[in-house]
């Protein structure tokens, strides 16, 4: 009954906070570079380009940035002012690049892929969907897990 003991507090509710959201937001991260590397995979005709990679890459920075600020940095109890300002506005570009990306995506899917009758759609339709899949990444690992675990 040992092992059936752990296996049960391992997965309860508390405790498995952290685990279960860093796993979904790796597989969603994951998930979105994966898209993209499939869609770049089968296009034989070099349609996307390093210039649409960047945008992935902007998100990515962005994914390390928002998730850089530990909650207790933009409290109110943190003790030095100032810097509790700039952690606030380390994560505000944070999240201003992560919707930027999207932004960006949306821009060049429309413009690059579906109002050109050269280039297939699945393409940009990827390249949004990598950047949707990061930032959802980044909102569920902010803001899943539990960091006051990690003070104790």
């Amino acid at each position: 009954m040992g092992l059936l003991d752990n296996v049960a507090t391992y997965f309860t509710a508390e405790s498995a906070r952290n685990k279960n959201s860093s796993l979904i937001a790796g597989l969603l991260f994951f998930a979105g570079w994966w898209i993209l590397i499939d869609a770049m995979s089968i296009d034989g005709k070099h349609q996307i380009t390093t210039g649409h990679v960047f945008i992935g890459i902007f998100g990515t920075i962005s994914f390390c940035m928002v998730n850089a600020v530990k909650g207790e940095h933009i409290s109110e109890e943190n003790s030095s002012e100032s810097g509790a300002r700039i952690a606030k506005i380390w994560l505000l570009v944070g999240f201003v690049m992560g919707f930027a990306s999207i932004i960006a995506a949306v821009w060049v899917m429309i413009d690059d892929f579906i109002n050109n009758e050269k280039k297939e759609s699945w393409f940009g339709v990827a390249l949004l969907l990598q950047n949707v899949f990061i930032l959802f990444a980044s909102l569920v690992y902010k803001f899943g897990r539990n960091e006051e675990e990690w003070n104790e």
